[in-house]
Order: structure tokens, then C-alpha cells, then sequence
């Protein structure tokens, strides 16, 4: 029964959350949160303050200490907003890690949703029909529109309730024109994707964050006076309340059920933009729900150990879509991509007991495999160079950056160049992984000999090894030559000898 730990540092709290994955189920055990506004400063001088960064390292002190009495076997810690504009991040990444051994991860705002996505479907049972997730943080907001537990459309807008409180409203309480400012602003971001979520017509809103927890408690509380208990907020109510907490002071805002007096400085912003997101959209309101990113965290954590459970099938969808979009976007062909991720796959199989490479090398093998003609989108010269840098960089959904550097590194060597050590593309990876890739590299190489003549001549491969020798017999189609294949194995003869001390050869059925 491992034991996991996410630790999610936000532009306006820190948190943690250590869950036990037993059978198929997370079951959590501790939770801690602390305010510490870091990106207080940043989104007012592009930096962050020794001061919140002071009282963030001493919040993970604390959670580290919690994480190594629960015995936690992995630990994830990523950072989001404050922490991707921040211009002096290095330094408090550097904190951290001497403080407490972690290696921070900086996440995109794409990211950021997809996690909150999976930490959703995970565990609520989402219906079937078109539903919206919204997380505004400190920093941002996150938009996504789920089908089916598949991510559809994603979005990440500044709009965070620390990051508009700071730009806009700077009196207790608001003048009315830093509320049009605020406003204003606000309309036009969520202009630039209204249509998108209207023609999406989702069918329930599903909140997520200290933001809605707020709103959602102080609309019921509101309606509770009433003897009433309503199970979302609507859409006119939303509209009220914005209003109400824009006319109190913070003093007040400080006394409502559910706000609480560090939320109560920047919920206005917040209350804002759900107004408007509500009646931008025509959307009838929302439901608060508790989960989040860290959350998305465990699942993503939960599916690595094992991938039968329900966020392990969440992130193979992903992962499946999010590939083909990039082959369809990139205007790779379809089916030859397929051929040689069948062939590498094959070739991972048949010589498992000489590359030795770990399971997980198979997916990744297989990624690569599809992408690695996305470089000829920009240009064929040094379109291996290109195919790094696209998929290195791009949001390729399900995995992590660590892994998008892996696939992109196997996909680089297919031109003329070999791996060297001093390479950036293998500097940037563990030492371990820097030999993994090399081997897996050659593999793709060798599937793509196969498939050279993109005509599908070869039928089938046999693979024969033996302690000195690996012999592909390749078995053609009817009246179909594998002249070419053969001798783009056999090319490939010289660095199949260095890389695995074995002699390689190639000859038609």
C-alpha cells in the first residue's frame, strides 16, 4: 500500500495532502494548508518578496516533516502562477530544495487544468453530458470543458483573485471606478472564450478552489435564512453577491460564513470574475466541490503504481488523444506513424532481454514513435532539432515534463547524429535515463528502417538473438521488394555494435 504526497504551491496558499492507495482507492490521511500569498508581490514587481517566500519554506518545512512521519513513498510538489512569472524563481527553488530535498516542478496553465480535471473525474462521478471546471486561484483561472471524462477544450486566464485585487483594487471597499476598471478587464478575457463555452453548452459547473468554497458558503448562508439549502449557486444570486461584497468593507467581508479574513482581502476579484463568467455564458451556475490540483496529483501518482485504476484509464485516454491531436496538427501521416510505433513496439518486445530498458519505456518508445516527423512542420532542415524542441515544449496532455524531455530526446537521433554525452538534449535527464534513451533510440531508428519506403512492404518481422548476433528477417507482402528496408537495417549495423555489442542483420524472408 504506497503512500503518496502532493503539494501544491499556489499564488495565494500553500497545501498538502498525503492519501494511502489501497486496492484501487485513494484514502486520505493528512491535510495541512497554509496562506502565504506569494504571488503578492509578483504580480505588482514581476518578484517574489522574501517575505512570502520566508513564510512559504517554513509551510513546507512543516509539510515535509508531515510527509516523512506518514512514511510517504512519493512526494510531487509543483507550483503554479506565481511561480511561472516570478523572475527570481530560481532562487526560492533553490530554498526549497536545500530546506527540504524536493525538486519543485513549474507546471503551465494547461497542465495546471489537466490535473484538475483528472483529480476530478477520479473520484466524483461526472455525468456524461458536457460539464465546466473552473479553478481561479490566486494567479489564474482554469476553464476546462469535460465530455465524457475526456478534456475537450482547456483554457488558462490571468485571473487570479490575488493577481486582480493587486492590479485593480486598491481601496477598502472598492471605489467604483476601480470596480469598472476591474470589470472591464475581466469581460475581456472572458470574451476571448465565451463562444467556445457556449457552443460547448455544458450541462453543470463544477468549482473548484478557496474562491468558490467562499461564494458557495456565503450563498448558502444567504439562503439559509430563508430555510432553504440550495446545492449550487446560481446564476442571479452570483450576481447579488458580487455586488454586496464590492458595497462591505474587508471588516465585514471578515464576518461572513465561509470567507474567513485572508480570503475576505481579495474575494471581490474573485466574485467578479464568476459574475461575469456566469452571465457571459449564460451558464445557470455552479457547484463547489472540494478537490483540486493536489488532487490531480495523487490520481496522476495512483496511476504510475497502477495503472488499473480508474486515473491510470484516465490517463491513457488522455495520453492517446493528446498524441493524435499533435500527429493531426502537425500534418504528420497518420498511418505510417502507426507503423512504426508497431514496429517499435514489436522490436521493445522481441528484445526485451537485451535493451533492458524499464516498462515504462514502452509508451514512451511508442510516443516517440508517433511523433517524431512533427520537426518537418517547421522545416526539413534540422527538422530532428524542431521535433525535439515541439515535443519537448508542447503540451502533450498525461505526461510530465520530465517525460516529454524522454520522448523528445528518443525522437531527436534519427538524423545523422548520434547521442554524446555532453548533448543538452541528455544533460537535462537523469543519469539513468540518458543511457535508457540511447538504447531506445537505436529501437526507433530500427523501426523506422522498416517502414522507410512508407509503402507497408514489410508484411512482418522475425527477430532471432542470439549472444553475438541479432538477425531481422523481414517478410514482405506479395510482389512487394523490402530492398530498401533491408538496407536501412543494415545501415544501421556500426551503432547496433556499440550501443549493444551485438552484430545486427537484415534479410528478406
Amino acid at each position: 500500500m504506497p503512500t503518496l504526497a502532493a503539494v501544491d504551491i499556489g499564488s495565494n496558499s500553500v497545501r498538502l495532502k498525503i492519501s494511502r492507495l489501497s486496492g484501487r482507492r485513494l484514502t486520505e490521511i493528512h491535510e495541512d494548508r497554509q496562506v502565504t500569498r506569494l504571488g503578492d508581490s509578483v504580480f505588482r514587481t514581476g518578484f517574489l518578496s522574501p517575505e512570502a517566500i520566508a513564510d512559504t519554506v517554513k509551510a513546507l518545512r512543516r509539510f515535509h516533516r508531515a510527509v516523512q512521519e506518514e512514511g510517504a513513498d512519493t512526494v510531487r510538489v509543483v507550483a503554479t502562477s506565481a511561480m511561472r512569472d516570478a523572475r527570481n524563481s530560481r532562487s526560492f527553488l533553490e530554498w526549497v530544495h536545500s530546506s527540504t530535498g524536493w525538486k519543485v516542478e513549474i507546471i503551465s496553465g494547461l497542465e495546471e487544468a489537466r490535473l484538475i480535471h483528472l483529480g476530478l473525474v477520479s473520484t466524483l462521478r461526472v455525468s456524461a453530458a458536457t460539464a465546466l471546471m473552473v479553478d481561479l486561484g490566486g494567479g489564474s483561472c482554469e476553464l476546462t470543458i469535460s465530455s465524457q471524462g475526456h478534456i475537450r477544450d482547456t483554457v488558462s486566464l490571468p485571473l487570479g483573485a490575488v493577481r486582480l485585487t493587486n492590479e485593480f483594487l486598491h481601496h477598502d471597499p472598492p471605489r467604483k471606478a476601480e470596480l469598472l476598471r476591474l470589470r472591464g478587464f475581466v469581460e475581456r478575457e472572458i470574451g476571448r472564450i465565451a463562444d467556445r463555452i457556449t457552443r460547448s453548452r455544458p450541462k453543470t459547473v463544477i468549482a473548484t478552489s478557496g474562491t468558490a468554497a467562499s461564494l458557495a458558503a456565503v450563498c448558502h448562508g444567504l439562503y439559509k435564512t430563508k430555510g432553504m439549502r440550495p446545492s449550487a449557486v446560481p446564476r442571479t444570486q452570483m450576481q447579488r453577491i458580487a455586488k454586496m461584497l464590492a458595497r462591505l468593507p474587508v471588516g465585514e467581508r471578515k464576518k461572513l460564513s465561509g470567507v474567513g479574513p485572508r480570503r475576505a482581502e481579495i474575494v471581490v476579484a474573485g466574485a467578479v470574475v464568476y459574475a461575469e463568467l456566469l452571465e457571459r455564458c449564460q451558464l445557470a451556475g455552479f457547484r463547489y466541490s472540494p478537490l483540486g490540483l493536489r488532487d490531480g496529483l495523487l490520481a496522476q501518482m495512483a496511476a504510475e503504481y497502477d495503472r488499473s485504476t480508474r486515473s491510470g484509464k484516465h490517463i491513457e485516454s488522455e495520453r492517446r488523444d493528446s498524441i493524435r491531436a499533435a500527429v493531426d496538427h502537425y500534418r504528420v501521416d497518420m498511418d505510417h506513424a502507426l507503423k512504426v510505433r508497431d514496429s517499435a513496439m514489436h522490436l521493445f518486445k522481441t528484445l526485451k532481454a537485451m535493451h533492458r530498458l524499464p516498462p515504462e519505456y514502452a509508451e514512451w518508445l511508442a510516443a516517440a514513435a508517433m511523433l517524431y516527423e512533427v520537426g518537418d512542420y517547421v522545416n526539413r532542415n534540422g527538422r530532428h532539432r524542431h521535433a525535439y524542441y515541439i515535443i519537448a515544449h508542447s503540451e502533450i496532455l498525461g505526461y510530465t515534463p520530465e517525460q516529454r524531455r524522454i520522448i523528445a530526446a528518443t525522437a531527436r537521433y534519427l538524423g545523422k547524429s548520434r547521442p554524446a554525452a555532453g548533448d543538452s538534449y541528455l544533460k537535462v535527464l537523469q543519469p539513468a535515463d540518458r543511457q535508457f534513451v540511447v538504447r531506445a533510440s537505436l529501437l526507433l531508428r530500427l523501426a523506422r528502417a522498416l517502414n522507410l519506403g512508407r509503402s507497408g512492404a514489410v508484411r512482418g518481422t522475425q527477430v532471432r538473438v542470439s549472444p553475438r548476433e541479432v538477425k531481422l528477417t523481414l517478410q514482405a507482402k506479395p510482389r512487394a521488394s523490402v530492398d530498401l528496408e533491408q538496407w536501412a537495417v543494415e545501415k544501421e549495423k556500426a551503432y547496433f555494435r556499440a550501443v549493444f555489442g551485438r552484430e545486427l542483420s537484415a534479410a528478406a524472408a
